[in-house]
C-alpha cells in the first residue's frame, strides 16, 4: 500500500541541509521561568511539610487574657488592668516575653513620625492647619503603670517604641505557663481630627456625642514561632499585626446609657438591656429571612440626649480568637438576624447612629449574612456565634466578630450608589476579615497579602453571588492593568515587606486577588481551585501559616504545577503581554517551492521518508501564483485522494475531517509575565471558536509561539484575550487584523 507523507513547514519536525557550524558561545545558568521555586522557599521540616501542610512536630503558643477596662467618656481616656497567662507550647526554653503596646506607634516623641518623609500641603483646611499647626498634640500611647507577677512582685520590662520585653526571673520552660498582670491607661484620638488610625472615636458635634471603636487597647502578646522566634517587629502603621490564639474574658465599663457590641458572647444580656430588649434579641435569634431591631431608633434618640452618670459593665467571653474589638455609643442602633451555617446558628448583627439610616436598617445585616455564608461555602464554616458590623466614618478595620465600616447617606438621607455599593463592599471586605486573618492567622506584619488579597478575592466571589453586576474593584483582570502598567520605580513585588510598599493598595490587596482569580479562571479551573483553596483554609485554620503553605499546597491539592505563577506574579513585577505577530495562510500542493524541496522528513528513530509528499506552501512565497491560492478539499488533490481512499474504510473516512484553510498563528510575548494563551477565532460566516493553550507552551521559548489551524472556514479575525481576563496591558498588538484604537479626541 502506498504511503503519503503531507511535509508541512514546521522546524520541530523538519531537518535543513545547512551544515554552517555556529561559533562557540558563552555558557549559562537557569533563568528559565519553568524553574522550580527551591531557590525562593524555605526548606521543608517537621514543622511544616514540603505538602504544604503542618507537620508532625508543629506547634503554637497560647495567650489567655483576663481584663478589666473602664471608658471615660468625658475624658476619652481608657484605663485597664489585665492578667495575661501563657502557654509555652514550643520546643524552646525562653528567656524573655514580648508584648506588643501598639498604641505607642503614635506617641509623640516616636520613631513612627519622624521616619515619614514630608512635604508642604499648599491648600489646607481652617481644621486641617489649626489640627497640624496651631493644636497641641494630643498625648498618646501607652501609659504601662505596673507589671507583676501572680504574686504581686514587680517584674523587670523593657519598652523599645511598639515593644515590651518582660526579662523573666527563671526561663519559661517547654510546656509550662506564666501569668503576669499589668495597669495602662491611654487617651482615645478623634480619628478624624487627630492623627487618624485604625480606632479612635467619631465625635458628632450637633449633640455632642462620641462613637468609640476601640481596638489595639490593651498590651497584647506578640507570636512566637518556627519561622522568626520572636515575631518583634516593629508597628510602623502599614504592616498590621501578628498574634496567638487565646481565650478572652473581658469587662468593659462605661455610662449606662452606652450600648457595646464587641469580640465575643455577651454573658450579662439581662443586666444591660431592658426586658423588652432582651425579647427582641430572642426574636432575632430565630428570624432567618431579614433582621429584628433589638435597640430602636427611637430609643437611641432618647439616650443621646441624657448623658448619663451611671456607669454599667458588659462582660464578654470569647474562645479561641487571637484578638478583641469593642464599639461603644449612646447613640447605636441594634439589630440582628441569625445564620444557618452548616448545622449552627449564627448571629449577624449591627449597631450604628441613627445617621447612617436608612441605608444601615436596610443593609447591612444582610450583607453580614450574605457574607457569612459566601465565604463559609469556599473555605470553611464559619465557627464563632456572630459577626458584627459597625457604622463608624472614615473606617474600614476587622478584629474577631466584628469590624468597622464607612458608608453613610448624606445629610438629607440620601444614599448616592456610590456610597451604597461602597458600603456593600467594605463590609463584605472587613466581615470577611475574621476568616483571614483572624482564623487563618498569617503574619500580616510581614505579609500583608496573606490576608488582604485571599480576602479581596473572597470579597469579588461574594459581591458576584450577591449581585452578578455589581461594580467590583478588586478582582477582575482588567481593573490591575494600570497598575502593572506603571513606573517599575513605584512597583514593588507582592512579596515584599508590608512596611515598603509604594502602592499598598495595589499590591496588597489588588494584585493578589487579580492573581487568584486568573488561578481560578484561567490556570487551574474553578473545580481544582476551589479544592486547593479550601484544601489551604481548613489546613490552616486556627494556625499560622506562611506564604510557602499557601503555594505548597495549591500545587499539592491540585496536581498543577504553578511554580511559574508564583515566581512571576509574586516575586516579580512582570507584566502580561501577549500578542500576535504574524499569520500566514498555507496552501496544499502537489509541488514544492524552492525553499522546501530539499527538506528531509524524518521517519522513525534513524531514517528519512521517501515520500509521495504533499506540500503546505506559504501564500507569501514568490512562486505561488494567484491561481494557486485556492482552497482545495481533500479530494481535489490527487494524492491525498488517494491515500484516503486507499487507506480508510468508508466508516473511517465518514469521520476524517476536511481542511480547506490552513494558518500558522505566531504569538509574541512582550511581557515578562507567563500566561495561558486565549485564542477566538471568527470565521467569515460570523461564527467564532475558542482555544487555550497551557502557559507550558512558552517553556521551551520565552518570546514566541505558534500553532496551527487547519479549518474547514476562512478565518476573519483573531482575537487574544477577547474577555480580558489574563490582565494584558497591551490590547493593541492582541488582533489580527490590527484593529486601529481610537483616540481619545475621537
Amino acid at each position: 500500500m502506498k504511503k503519503l507523507s503531507l511535509l508541512l513547514i514546521f522546524p520541530a519536525m523538519l531537518i535543513a541541509q545547512d551544515k554552517t557550524v555556529a561559533p562557540k558561545q558563552q555558557g549559562k545558568y537557569d533563568t528559565n521561568k519553568f524553574s522550580q521555586m527551591y531557590d525562593l522557599l524555605a526548606t521543608p521540616n517537621m514543622f511544616r511539610t514540603a505538602s504544604g501542610a503542618p507537620g508532625p512536630a508543629y506547634y503554637q503558643q497560647q495567650a489567655d487574657y483576663k481584663i478589666d477596662i473602664e471608658l471615660d467618656d468625658k475624658k476619652s481616656r481608657i484605663d485597664g488592668s489585665e492578667v495575661i497567662t501563657y502557654s509555652n507550647n514550643s520546643p524552646d526554653v525562653l528567656e524573655y516575653l514580648w508584648i506588643q503596646l501598639d498604641q505607642n506607634q503614635a506617641k509623640a516623641n516616636g520613631q513612627t513620625s519622624l521616619a515619614e518623609s514630608e512635604k508642604i500641603n499648599p491648600v489646607l483646611p481652617l481644621d486641617g492647619f489649626s489640627s497640624k499647626y496651631l493644636k497641641k498634640d494630643l498625648e498618646r500611647g501607652f501609659n504601662i503603670v505596673e507589671v507583676k507577677d501572680v504574686k504581686g512582685n514587680p517584674m523587670s520590662y523593657t519598652i523599645n517604641e511598639t515593644m515590651m520585653r518582660i526579662n523573666l526571673a527563671t526561663p519559661l520552660k517547654p510546656g509550662e505557663k506564666i501569668s503576669l498582670a499589668i495597669k495602662w491607661w491611654y487617651n482615645v484620638n478623634n480619628y478624624r481630627k487627630e492623627g487618624g488610625g485604625r480606632s479612635g472615636y467619631e465625635s458628632f458635634d450637633k449633640d455632642g456625642n462620641k462613637l468609640y471603636v476601640i481596638a489595639q487597647f490593651y498590651p497584647r502578646m506578640a507570636v512566637y514561632n518556627d519561622v522568626e522566634g520572636w515575631q518583634n517587629m516593629q508597628f510602623w502603621g502599614s504592616g498590621e499585626f501578628a498574634l496567638p490564639f487565646g481565650n478572652f474574658d473581658v469587662n468593659i465599663t462605661v455610662p449606662a446609657d452606652h450600648i457595646i457590641d464587641a469580640t465575643g458572647e455577651l454573658t450579662n444580656r439581662a443586666e444591660v438591656f431592658t426586658a423588652e430588649q432582651v425579647k427582641r434579641y430572642e426574636l432575632a435569634q430565630k428570624s432567618f429571612d431579614k433582621p429584628v431591631v433589638i435597640v430602636t431608633q427611637a430609643e437611641a434618640e432618647a439616650a443621646e440626649k441624657g448623658f448619663s452618670e451611671k456607669k454599667k459593665t458588659w462582660r464578654f467571653s470569647a474562645k479561641n480568637v487571637r484578638d478583641f474589638g469593642i464599639a461603644s455609643s449612646r447613640k447605636f442602633i441594634y439589630d440582628a438576624m441569625a445564620v444557618k451555617i452548616g448545622n449552627r446558628v449564627v448571629m449577624a448583627e449591627s449597631v450604628y447612629p441613627k445617621e447612617a439610616n436608612p441605608l444601615w436598617g436596610e443593609t447591612s445585616t444582610m450583607v453580614v449574612a450574605h457574607t457569612l455564608k459566601s465565604y463559609s461555602a469556599h473555605t470553611f464554616d464559619y465557627p464563632y456565634p456572630k459577626a458584627v458590623s459597625v457604622s463608624a466614618e472614615d473606617q474600614g478595620m476587622e478584629y474577631p466578630m466584628i469590624c468597622w465600616n464607612y458608608g453613610r447617606p448624606d445629610e438629607n438621607g440620601v444614599t448616592s450608589k456610590e456610597v451604597k455599593n461602597g458600603m456593600i463592599g467594605v463590609v463584605i471586605h472587613e466581615v470577611g476579615h475574621t476568616f483571614f486573618p483572624m482564623i487563618v492567622n498569617s503574619d500580616e506584619r510581614q505579609w500583608s497579602w496573606m490576608d488582604e488579597g485571599l480576602n479581596s478575592f473572597l470579597q469579588y466571589m461574594a459581591e458576584q453571588e450577591r449581585d452578578p453586576s455589581f461594580p467590583s474593584r478588586r478582582g477582575p483582570a482588567k481593573n490591575i492593568v494600570p497598575y502593572m502598567s506603571g513606573d517599575q520605580k513605584f512597583l514593588e513585588p507582592i512579596m515584599s515587606n508590608s512596611e515598603t510598599i509604594h502602592q499598598f493598595g495595589n499590591n496588597a490587596y489588588g494584585k493578589p486577588a487579580t492573581g487568584l482569580n486568573i488561578l481560578r479562571e484561567v490556570v487551574m479551573g474553578r473545580e481544582l481551585f476551589d479544592y486547593a483553596f479550601k484544601t489551604y483554609a481548613n489546613r490552616w485554620k486556627f494556625k499560622h501559616p506562611t506564604p510557602e503553605d499557601f503555594f505548597r499546597t495549591m500545587e499539592d491539592a491540585s496536581a498543577v504545577d504553578l511554580d511559574w505563577f508564583f515566581r512571576g506574579w509574586f516575586y516579580s513585577t512582570d507584566f502580561v503581554d501577549i500578542g500576535i505577530k504574524e499569520v500566514k495562510q498555507y496552501y496544499v500542493s502537489e509541488t514544492p517551492t524552492a525553499d522546501i524541496k530539499d527538506i528531509k522528513v524524518r521517519k522513525g528513530r534513524f531514517g528519512f521518508d521517501k515520500g509521495p509528499f504533499v506540500y503546505l506552501v506559504a501564500g507569501d512565497n514568490a512562486e505561488v501564483s494567484a491561481s494557486s491560492k485556492k482552497a482545495l478539499k481533500v479530494q481535489d488533490v490527487k494524492l491525498l485522494s488517494d491515500y484516503v481512499s486507499q487507506t480508510f474504510t468508508a466508516e473511517e473516512k465518514a469521520s476524517l475531517k476536511s481542511p480547506k484553510y490552513f494558518y500558522e498563528v505566531e504569538f509574541s510575548k512582550p511581557g515578562g509575565m507567563i500566561m495561558p494563551i486565549l485564542v477566538e477565532i471568527t470565521y467569515e460566516d460570523g461564527s467564532k471558536e475558542n482555544y487555550q493553550y497551557p502557559a507550558q507552551i512558552w517553556r521551551k521559548n520565552n518570546d514566541t509561539a505558534k500553532k496551527v489551524y487547519a479549518t474547514e472556514k476562512a478565518i476573519k479575525s483573531i482575537q487574544i484575550d477577547p474577555k480580558l481576563m489574563t490582565a494584558d496591558i497591551d490590547v493593541t498588538n492582541n488582533s489580527w487584523p490590527k484593529v486601529e484604537e481610537k483616540s481619545k479626541f475621537d
